[in-house]
């Protein structure tokens, strides 16, 4: 019985699989280029995103250098 299951499971899984591709190669060149164009955008939020990040965390660290500084220039 888990056999004929699993046979079967594996049956449908295949046909998803080979529905999915043949689907995949009917797209015509306006949706890829909408495709790319959506990826590429969201590529680029998410750069700018992490490069906001990243002045952040530098500022932070500017900051906490000269707090530092200031700290160890007072104790002379």
């Amino acid at each position: 019985m888990k056999r004929i299951a699993a046979l079967i499971l594996l049956a449908v899984m295949s046909f998803a699989g080979a529905a999915t591709s043949a689907r995949a190669q009917r797209i015509s060149p306006e949706e890829n280029a909408r495709q790319s164009s959506r990826a590429a955008r969201k590529q680029q939020k998410l750069l700018r995103k992490a490069a906001k990040k990243q002045r952040k965390a530098m500022k932070k660290f500017e900051r906490q250098q000269r707090k530092a500084m200031r700290k160890a220039n007072r104790h002379r």
